[in-house]
């Protein structure tokens, strides 16, 4: 199985940055995409960016040109780089990483516990 552990969250001013990394540990036959949603307070959760194994990338409207997703195959981990921050950005962000366990299973779901950010003044 899969765990996903993120770290990197904290408090930062608008304007600022922060970066996001995630690692994955255990056992899979293969990973394929890793993700970040983030879900703010009384909102549902929603994709902030995604990459592939291909290494293709796609982004929410809202964080198009601030944020990067890349992601380090060797080490099975995924980062987000987050610029310009606003205060609209405050949420708990989790890791998602799409891994088959075993040869003959399908893809599979994993998720981290989330790291929260907060931009704020």
């Amino acid at each position: 199985q899969v765990q996903l552990v993120e770290s990197g969250g904290g408090l930062v001013q608008p304007g600022g940055s922060l970066r996001l990394s995630c690692a994955a540990s255990g056992s899979f036959f293969r990973m394929s995409s890793m993700a970040w949603y983030r879900q703010a307070s009384g909102k549902e959760r929603e994709l902030a960016a995604v990459i592939t194994s291909g290494g293709s990338t796609n982004y929410a409207e809202s964080v198009k040109g601030r944020f990067t997703i890349s992601r380090d195959s060797a080490k099975n981990s995924v980062y987000l780089q987050m610029n310009s921050l606003k205060p609209e950005d405050t949420a708990v962000y989790y890791c998602n990483a799409v891994a088959r366990p075993w040869s003959n299973y399908p893809d599979m779901p994993y998720w981290g516990k989330g790291t929260l950010v907060t931009v704020s003044s």
